[in-house]
């Protein structure tokens, strides 16, 4: 499954950077009335092949890369249609900062606008259609509870993955049937499958995939099922002494990106104290308590959106607390400034789990097992749980949810996961859909 998702992931991206080309050529057709001479072509080619491959990394930062989004079709257009604005922002940018390119891009670009989206559009739409179209394989999915729901579910009503699930307990194995299927995904935290297990080694050395759902789940959702923790997984898969290197490059890059873009911010903060003194006359600034690593308290600092101080209780949608300038500050994240601070002093990290208010440690701890082990890492200004959920949990359901999400950044974190994070956090600001 995992193949056949890298698949499709590349062949969205080469049919991307296609029609980001072929609409630039087309784009020339539209201005002159002509077709353009090569010599024009490759004029402009040379500088928009930069703007092409920050073009795709603006589209992996929105998302259209991931499995789950590049098949939502009611979704699409709006998000194309946003992505190419930002991209037409950073070609407006671009030409600025280079002058020197002699070229009139400014038509060009409103008319690039228009044609790339129609072609992307169409091109998506399109390769979905025909993806759609293949014959589904037979997958049988042995194993039973939420988790297995859930992903039985998904992988049946999520067309890109090309299956046909059926379902049964580990208690309804036979013992030839297993053969008629293209795939078996078997749960091996269940007693009754580990006893087939010498069965399905003799499906694999015939050819039959056999995959643990666990590891499909954690692919498909890029979160750990909570029904998995036990005290094997905890020594299984937290393993530090590997990510000796990776902590200290990442320390580094905190230390630069920090200091540099906290220096460039400080241009912000006599608007932002202007601001919040107009709109309440409040104090600009204020501190939390959070956890940071292994526990502790650590002092956290931020611009006050808030008409008091958030002393754990959940912060609700359209709550009263928070004051007009305030809720455009938590929008655009610029409320969380302050703690470039905290990361430059190693309080917390730019990438991370997101450090809890001290106020609900104990009724979290209490309600959801295992809690705590997510302070195992430094936590941070942005994360993988932030990136996937829509908003921060209000409830203890949703900080399981959190958790699970939290589970599987410690578990997979490295220099790649921390720059997808990066990338999926400034496509998010880019669209204003942070909270």
């Amino acid at each position: 499954m995992g193949i056949s998702n890298r698949g499709h992931q590349i062949i969205h991206f080469l049919g991307d950077l296609f029609f980001l080309v072929f609409a630039l050529w087309l784009t020339l057709v539209i201005r002159h009335l002509s077709l353009p001479s090569l010599e024009l072509f490759k004029e402009h080619l040379l500088p928009f092949s930069i703007l092409f491959v920050v073009w795709v990394f603006v589209f992996y930062a929105a998302g259209l890369y991931d499995k789950r989004v590049m098949i939502l079709r009611k979704r699409l257009p709006g998000t194309i249609f946003n992505v190419q604005v930002v991209n037409v922002a950073i070609a407006v940018l671009f030409f600025y900062l280079f002058p020197g390119l002699e070229l009139t891009p400014k038509t060009i670009l409103f008319i690039y606008l228009i044609v790339s989206f129609i072609l992307i559009l169409f091109w998506r739409t399109g390769i979905d259609t025909l993806l759609r179209k293949r014959r589904k394989q037979r997958v049988l999915l042995i194993g039973e509870g939420p988790d297995i729901d859930e992903l039985a579910i998904e992988i049946n009503e999520n067309l890109m993955y090309n299956m046909e699930v059926e379902r049964i307990k580990p208690s309804d194995m036979g013992s030839d049937f297993l053969k008629d299927y293209s795939m078996l995904i078997i749960d091996l935290r269940d007693e009754e499958i580990r006893k087939r297990i010498p069965e399905m080694y003799k499906l694999m050395i015939s050819g039959t995939p056999v995959v643990d759902a666990e590891k499909i789940y954690e692919d498909i959702f890029g979160k750990v099922p909570l029904s998995s923790l036990e005290q094997q997984w905890f020594l299984k898969d937290l393993s530090f002494y590997s990510h000796l290197v990776y902590d200290f490059i990442k320390r580094v890059v905190d230390v630069v990106l920090s200091f540099t873009v906290g220096l460039l911010s400080l241009t912000l903060y006599p608007f932002i104290w202007l601001a919040i003194k107009i709109d309440d006359g409040g104090p600009v600034f204020i501190i939390q308590d959070r956890l940071g690593q292994g526990g502790k308290t650590i002092k956290i600092f931020k611009f006050r959106s808030m008409n008091c101080n958030d002393k754990g209780v959940w912060v609700k949608d359209m709550d009263k607390r928070i004051t007009r300038v305030g809720r455009l500050l938590r929008k655009t994240r610029i409320d969380e400034l302050p703690q470039l601070y905290n990361v430059l002093r190693g309080d917390i990290s730019l990438i991370g789990p997101r450090p809890d208010i001290s106020g609900l440690k104990c009724k979290l701890e209490k309600e959801i097992p295992y809690y705590n082990i997510r302070t195992v890492v430094r936590p941070g200004l942005s994360g993988w749980a932030q990136v996937n959920q829509e908003k921060p949990p209000q409830s203890v359901e949703e900080t399981k949810e959190r958790l699970m999400y939290d589970l599987y950044y410690i578990k997979n974190r490295s220099l790649m996961l921390d720059l997808k994070i990066i990338l999926r956090t400034l496509g998010i600001l880019a669209s204003r859909s942070g909270v």
